[in-house]
């Protein structure tokens, strides 16, 4: 049955499944491929295997997901020289490339050039598209579509419906791509070259996770060679928050970023203690590099004693004075301790080379290296430059005053030393209660002896509430690549959270990155943020309060309540709506508060796991909401959010994370007065 030429919706729906039926094809090209006789040996055979079934995978037709959302009618055939009469193109503009048979586009992939006007084409600047058309879907299927015609003088702009809904639409289950809603000043961010840093200061609802996890998407297409060798990382605050977004990137054909914690990075050790504020805020100092390096070359002592190498009846004699130039000079040179370390016997060893050569002999590179070899050489390097384990290093310097005190001089006060100073010193690496933020030091030490490997580029989300250490830590991995960091001052949550992006950015080793600031909210509700931003004269003065663009104001109410039942039934409430329900409360209160919903017969999930259709309830406790967001918000007890932390600021700060989370709704319960900072 043929389609009407007047009915476009079912032209879009016949585009869609000829789309649909050239990407399986695409697919099972794939499968069909044998490379049993294109392969030289096993080991690259495994590698051709490897990318083949990376390469399916990434062709997967996901049924819920629409292969395109926009298209755009260009004046003009792109890149021509727009003469009168120049016939223009249409695209499709979907999460990847499809291609029928004769390797003619159905779809482009949203990161092409061709693509870009659909995010960034204004009735000011059409930039040659006569019409663009959003669609509107039902579970993978073309409901609906939209149609702008930029090149129009008559048609006057207007707020995209779909766009608004698609913004809008209730959401259960990880965090989704925002492919189809990312709007100019995002795409800006997200189209930015792989060689420089960018820094984005994004409110609650701007989108910066999403933005930076786009760009992410983005450096892969447009540099993926340079990618594939180099790699890629995405650093979260935790295991929960990196479950919620692990599906954006392989939703847009990415499968091979890897994700972690800094804890992930920095895991020589077993974490088995925990650290008082203060001493975690002065391990977290990056003053702390400065100890540690003195610490380790302290372990460096001048030789007083020559070297004399045994070969056959000869001897050879490298005096002292010799020995000492050459350690000066590799200490002079600054390179890594276990560097040095190695380069040392073979100076020695071509000194001796030296002494052969005038006495009428011809060493090769071959008698160079058995020299090194010698015991005696290999002595007077144990004695003069010690190999030193990273851990026993740290070990020492927490266990030992006077050790600590020697190498923190002028650089810690007493007080600052006593804190971090272990009251009972471990007998072992192994016994020893590590915390995170001696495992940040480990790492440090470790790079100071062996250079850690960089990456291509580090994404680093909830950045505020890295120590200066800790993003040593992560510039480590990206001394050689650039780096997305995200984040928020307004919700930095530790005792010491990031005070200035310049600040942090210098510690991260990018201290000429690009600082964008993002303030226009798409998730959060109007009255929801505007009663959240009361918060932020208190909690960081300096910044611009998020401006929400939603039409739809969402649901708001500040409701006084008797006890743990009265939550329970807000929650009920919440739930008759579409879409999933998040109960934040201050972590001393969440085992009273889940035994409520257990009586009452409520199901509910940990944060990170995964909600459905039967379970839409998700109880978090008010430390771990950071990053994570649902349509409907109970907030139980601000006060009670304020008082669990060690300060003011920091509690403000944490209730402020906790307010922001929903995106259609939020109702705050209490029974305790509520702060005066929210009057």
């Amino acid at each position: 049955m043929s389609t009407p030429v007047d009915d476009p919706l079912a032209r879009e729906r016949s585009h869609l499944a000829a789309s649909r039926t050239a990407l399986r094809a695409m697919r099972e090209d794939v499968e069909s491929l044998d490379i049993s006789d294109v392969t030289a040996n096993w080991v690259n055979a495994e590698v051709l295997a490897r990318q083949i079934e990376e390469r399916i995978k990434a062709l997967a037709d996901l049924s819920d997901t629409p292969l395109f959302f926009g298209r755009l009618d260009y004046l003009h055939a792109p890149g021509s020289d727009k003469a009168e009469g120049a016939e223009g193109e249409r695209f499709y503009i979907g999460r990847r490339h499809v291609h029928d048979h004769d390797g003619d586009p159905m779809v482009i992939d949203w990161r092409a050039p061709v693509s870009q006007p659909f995010y960034r084409a204004s009735k000011k600047d059409p930039m040659d598209i006569a019409l663009r058309r959003r669609f509107g879907y039902t579970r993978g299927d073309i409901t609906a579509y939209e149609d702008e015609h930029l090149s129009d003088p008559a048609e006057t702009s207007r707020t995209s419906k779909l766009l608004q809904q698609e913004i809008e639409r209730p959401r259960v289950g990880p965090m989704r791509d925002i492919v189809a809603t990312i709007q100019p000043e995002q795409d800006e961010i997200v189209r930015s070259g792989l060689s420089g840093t960018v820094c984005v200061q994004g409110g609650p609802g701007t989108g910066k996770t999403a933005v930076g996890l786009h760009r992410v998407a983005y450096l892969l297409y447009a540099h993926r060679q340079r990618l594939a060798r180099t790699g890629t990382l995405v650093i979260g605050p935790n295991r929960s928050f990196l479950h919620y977004i692990e599906q954006v990137l392989p939703a847009l054909g990415e499968l091979t970023v890897q994700q972690a914690t800094v804890a992930d990075l920095v895991a020589h050790v077993e974490i088995k203690g925990t650290d008082e504020a203060a001493a975690a805020v002065v391990k977290g100092d990056a003053r702390l590099a400065r100890v540690l390096r003195r610490a380790l070359y302290s372990h460096v002592t001048m030789p007083t004693e020559p070297v004399v190498v045994v070969r056959g009846s000869r001897r050879w004699r490298v005096p002292a004075y010799e020995l000492e130039e050459m350690v000066r000079e590799l200490l002079d040179r600054d390179i890594r301790y276990g560097a040095a370390r190695e380069a040392l016997p073979q100076r020695i060893a071509h000194a001796v080379l030296v002494q052969m050569e005038r006495s009428g002999e011809a060493p090769d590179d071959r008698v160079q290296d058995a020299v090194a070899r010698n015991s005696a050489v290999k002595a007077a390097v144990k004695a003069v430059w010690p190999a030193v384990d990273p851990a026993k290093l740290v070990l020492r310097l927490l266990s030992e005053g006077e050790f600590l005190a020697e190498h923190a001089d002028g650089i810690l006060d007493e007080d600052e030393q006593k804190a971090i100073l272990w009251v009972k010193p471990a007998r072992s690496v192994k016994a020893a209660k590590w915390s995170t933020a001696d495992a940040v030091l480990i790492d440090e030490a470790t790079d100071l002896i062996r250079r850690t490997h960089s990456l291509g580029h580090v994404v680093v989300d909830e950045a505020q509430d890295l120590s200066p250490m800790q993003y040593r830590a992560v510039g480590r991995r990206c001394t050689t690549g650039s780096a997305t960091v995200l984040g928020d001052l307004a919700q930095g949550t530790t005792p010491w959270a990031t005070r200035s992006w310049q600040e942090a950015l210098a510690h991260l080793g990018k201290p000429d990155a690009l600082v964008e600031e993002l303030t226009a909210g798409f998730r959060v509700p109007t009255d929801v943020i505007t009663y959240a931003s009361r918060l932020l004269p208190h909690i960081a003065p300096g910044l611009t309060p998020v401006a929400s663009i939603r039409e739809n104001p969402g649901h708001f109410e500040v409701r006084p309540v008797a006890g743990t039942t009265d939550v329970v039934e807000a929650c009920r409430e919440l739930l008759r709506h579409e879409g999933s329900t998040g109960l934040i409360a201050a972590d001393a209160r969440v085992p009273e508060l889940a035994g409520a919903l257990k009586q009452a017969g409520i199901p509910y999930l940990a944060p990170g796991e995964e909600t459905t259709t039967d379970t839409r309830l998700t109880l978090v406790p008010a430390s771990l909401a950071k990053g994570l967001e649902y349509d409907y918000v109970v907030l139980d007890e601000p006060r009670a959010v304020v008082d669990a932390e060690p300060d003011e600021r920091t509690g403000l700060r944490r209730l402020y994370v906790a307010l922001t989370r929903a995106v259609s709704g939020l109702t705050v319960t209490h029974t305790a007065p509520l702060p005066p900072q929210l009057a």
